[in-house]
């Protein structure tokens, strides 16, 4: 058997059990959309929670389900492709000085500003603007720092949890 054999039967064909596993994956993710729109339309707090609680119970027997329909081989070519575009995404492992000092900054200035505003709405009240819109950039600004900061960042930042002795 030659290697152009083995990698024949390492890819499957993109068969209709590969197409309707993708639909499955994709209606389990869909699911999701249901509680923030249930929310929406004001459906009581208790109906929300037995709409998440059936929400993750049936993605989890769609995503078994799908597993089962495009079998292991098509389940796996299926997680290279989503997992390698997340691959894209992560942050580079170096980074030079004035990147780092730009990510420090997006890193601090959120985190500063959410320690101080209680003490600032005491000390000086209506002196901030109270937008929710600000607040969702300062969290934005947080998780960018941590693509801009690079992984040698968050390793460290991992390694501060992590106890050695």
């Amino acid at each position: 058997m030659s290697s152009s054999d083995n990698q024949a039967e390492a890819v499957p064909a993109k068969g209709w059990r590969f197409k309707c596993g993708i639909g499955l994956f994709i209606f389990a993710l869909a699911l999701w959309a249901l509680i923030p729109f249930g929310a929406a339309m004001g459906v009581p707090g208790s109906r929300i929670a037995a709409l998440t609680a059936t929400v993750f119970i049936a993605n989890k027997i769609l995503l078994i389900a799908c597993i089962a329909i495009m079998g292991k081989e098509g389940f796996q070519q299926l997680k290279a492709i989503v997992f390698g575009h997340a691959k894209r995404l992560a942050p580079a492992k170096k980074v030079g000085p004035v990147r780092h000092a730009i990510g420090l900054v997006m890193f601090i200035v959120p985190i500063l500003t959410a320690l101080l505003e209680p003490y600032v709405d005491k000390t000086l009240p209506g002196f901030r603007p109270n937008l929710w819109q600000l607040q969702a950039l300062g969290d934005i600004m947080l998780i960018a720092s941590f693509f801009v900061l690079g992984g040698d960042f968050w390793s460290k930042l991992r390694a501060l949890f992590i106890r050695t002795v």
